[in-house]
């Protein structure tokens, strides 16, 4: 894939937003829509995401990237992608990096990045590739640990970093073909993955599940040991912790 087209804002209220509009319009991807600041960053499930100047906030744009049931897949094919560029810029936090199921990224216990993805039913179909990542700045008040890359002992530029993102993600990309690649995403992804083969405890829609992270399956779903012995498939929710469940949740 040639080099990735970039649309640089000052400040939007979501780069998300931005692209679908852009997909509305008419516009075709690849395209990278990207901000200094939001004033209306989202995460998954609405979540607002704060957005100062100092951190990254890009998404993609990307035009009938697979077959609709496989977009999905494509949190795991950018969490990889980021892995890789934050990798490249500062090789000393390589053995710190870690994937938290489905769509974060980890330095040590604290989260530093998210990815959040969005379609827009246009002809042909648009896909939005959202990539959050704090460079220079956290939150404090956040359910899961928080951190940024500047806090770790790693100044990286937004820009510096987008460009090693843009260039890993069409690698990531063209790696996994549409989906046809997915089998060796997966197995690069459970590679990196926070809790594999630990105790977690997954919230869901309407409740808390907790039990043993044993794998993904063939289309990304995580599958969780419960307590009890059961295997259950997840296939939408946080992993809000990781570690050993109370006495309560063992008997």
């Amino acid at each position: 894939m040639a080099a990735i087209r970039v649309v640089a804002r000052e400040t939007v209220g979501s780069t998300n937003e931005e692209a679908l509009m852009l997909a509305r319009a008419g516009e075709r991807g690849p395209l990278w829509i990207t901000a200094r600041a939001q004033s209306a960053g989202r995460g998954r499930r609405g979540r607002a995401w704060a957005s100062p100047p100092g951190n990254l906030y890009a998404s993609l744009l990307l035009t009938d990237p697979s077959p609709p049931e496989r977009a999905p897949q494509l949190s795991f094919v950018a969490a990889l992608a980021v892995c890789d560029a934050v990798a490249a810029a500062v090789s000393a936090l390589v053995a710190k990096l870690s994937l938290k199921w489905p769509n974060d990224l980890l330095i040590g216990e604290k989260k530093f990045a998210g990815i959040l993805i969005e379609a827009e039913s246009t002809s042909p179909s648009a896909v939005v590739v959202g990539i959050g990542v704090n460079c220079a700045h956290h939150p404090d008040d956040t359910s899961f640990p928080a951190t940024d890359l500047a806090a770790a002992g790693a100044a990286v530029a937004p820009d510096e970093l987008l460009d090693r993102v843009s260039s890993a993600m069409s690698a990531r990309l063209a790696q996994w073909d549409r989906g046809a690649g997915f089998a060796q995403i997966r197995t690069e992804w459970l590679a990196h993955a926070a809790g594999l083969g630990q105790e977690i405890c997954l919230k869901l829609a309407d409740c808390d599940h907790m039990g043993r992270f044993e794998t993904l399956d063939e289309t990304g779903r995580l599958i969780l040991r419960l307590p009890g012995g059961a295997r259950e498939v997840i296939s939408a929710g946080d992993v809000v912790s990781v570690g050993p469940l109370p006495l309560t949740a063992r008997q």
